[in-house]
């Protein structure tokens, strides 16, 4: 028997029974429904954690200044302690081999910046011109810090993309002057939007950048009084002088907030990682008053939660799959022993073994490609509902399509090959002798 005549035969028989086919399909279609949306799931989860750490810098090693547990350091250690200083970035470059690039941060009092009767929360990050070299983001209008800003102790500013729209909304921003606290800040650039997400990965929390001003940071040093958020603690400027105002003194208080080191190779991150521990663990007296987050290791315990998510959810759709190829076993055999009668007269005219399995494992595989289809249409719909209601990001992948079209046809062939087998193997004489 040709193979057309085949495709047509079988066909011919799914269209006569057409209840029966489609309650047949029902396990196929939501088997690779499931394996469609949870692949996606999986992917965009995937995509947005990459995003998110390479807002931190896969290459960097950041170090951030946090309040000391006073039931675990001493008095004496709190006492002696500077907190996160300049100098601790000075003796980390010492490694430069290892380290191409260390920038410190300050995140600076004022949290309200105003342009005449328009005003924005924003985070006002002071800090030097090679942030943008340990970032990802970049400057879509205008320019960065420069050194001479550093020199001049310039009171020029850098807005990022969410303040410059609720600032100046499509107003060009550039050569405007703005307000933080006390004083004018002209605005000489615009940062690029950038996409956060959700804002938080492996538990750490992302800023949104968009939100941040940038300063210069010797101006803010300068100009601008020393706050240490949550802790009620100001330094006031004084000339090149400062004097300290506490209201809860039992440590001092860091000369900066952050300092972000770029290693040189991402193979030197562990090592780097290390050395900023013992250098900054001696120089702080044993105090822990800082906290180092590694991004490339965020990276490698997302990867490492992402793949036991996916082999979960993989499981989950692949029972879905199983129990599906269980349905088409069990209707095909019913349909082995309906037709007992039609494979004899088959037989009798000349219908070889051959013939008579083939016609029974197309009608399979034909079941699950057709649920197959509409199983990669619910699966896109579904990706699509889990987005815009969960706010998840999906992203639905050729390769989970390709997966899915693939464990379609191996189930049918895997599930349709004994009820073919055993329609060929009839008893010609008896199965014309069946009624």
């Amino acid at each position: 028997m040709e193979y057309l005549g085949i495709y047509h035969v079988a066909l011919d028989q799914l269209w006569a029974h057409k209840l029966r086919t489609i309650l047949t399909m029902l396990g196929v279609i939501f088997g690779v429904g499931a394996v469609i949306a949870m692949l996606s799931i999986g992917e965009g989860a995937k995509r947005e954690a990459l995003e998110q750490i390479s807002i931190l810098g896969i290459n960097n090693v950041i170090v951030k200044a946090k309040a000391p547990d006073d039931e675990v350091s001493s008095e004496v250690g709190l006492a002696r302690s500077p907190g996160l200083t300049l100098e601790d970035a000075e003796n980390i470059a010492m490694f430069d081999k290892m380290v191409a690039n260390i920038v410190p941060q300050r995140f600076e009092r004022p949290r309200t910046i105003f342009y005449g009767s328009h005003e924005a929360s924003a985070r006002v990050v002071s800090t030097t011109p090679d942030y943008v070299y340990s970032s990802s983001i970049e400057v879509e209008d205008g320019r960065f810090i420069t050194d001479r800003d550093m020199q001049d102790f310039s009171q020029v500013c850098i807005l990022g993309a969410a303040t410059k729209k609720e600032l100046f909304a499509f107003e060009n921003p550039l050569g405007q002057t703005v307000r933080i606290g006390d004083l004018d800040f002209t605005v000489v650039g615009v940062m690029a939007d950038k996409y956060i997400g959700r804002g938080k990965v492996e538990g750490f929390e992302l800023k949104n950048l968009n939100e941040d001003v940038y300063i210069p940071f010797s101006t803010a040093k300068k100009k601008m009084d020393r706050y240490y958020p949550g802790f009620g603690m100001t330094q006031e400027s004084r000339g090149w002088g400062t004097s300290t105002t506490i209201q809860t003194q039992n440590f001092n208080v860091p000369e900066i907030d952050q300092l972000t080191i770029t290693v040189t190779d991402l193979q030197y991150v562990q090592a780097v990682t290390k050395l900023v521990e013992r250098v900054v663990s001696r120089r702080h007296f044993g105090v822990n008053d800082y906290e180092i987050v590694v991004p490339e290791s965020l990276l490698r315990q997302t990867q490492k939660t992402q793949q036991i998510f996916n082999i979960v959810m993989g499981a989950i759709a692949g029972i879905s799959l199983l129990v599906g190829g269980i349905g088409i076993m069990n209707i095909m055999l019913a349909t082995v022993l309906e037709r007992t009668r039609e494979i004899g007269v088959r037989r009798a005219v000349g219908a070889r073994q051959g013939d008579i399995m083939r016609q029974f494992l197309i009608e399979a595989v034909i079941i699950c490609l057709i649920g197959c289809t509409i199983g990669i249409a619910l699966g896109l719909l579904l990706a699509k509902v889990i987005s815009f209601y969960a706010e998840w990001p999906t992203i639905v992948s050729v390769f989970s399509i390709v997966l899915a079209v693939g464990v379609s046809t191996a189930v049918g062939i895997g599930f349709g090959l004994y009820p073919a087998r055993k329609a060929a193997r009839l008893d010609v004489i008896e199965a014309l002798r069946y009624e």
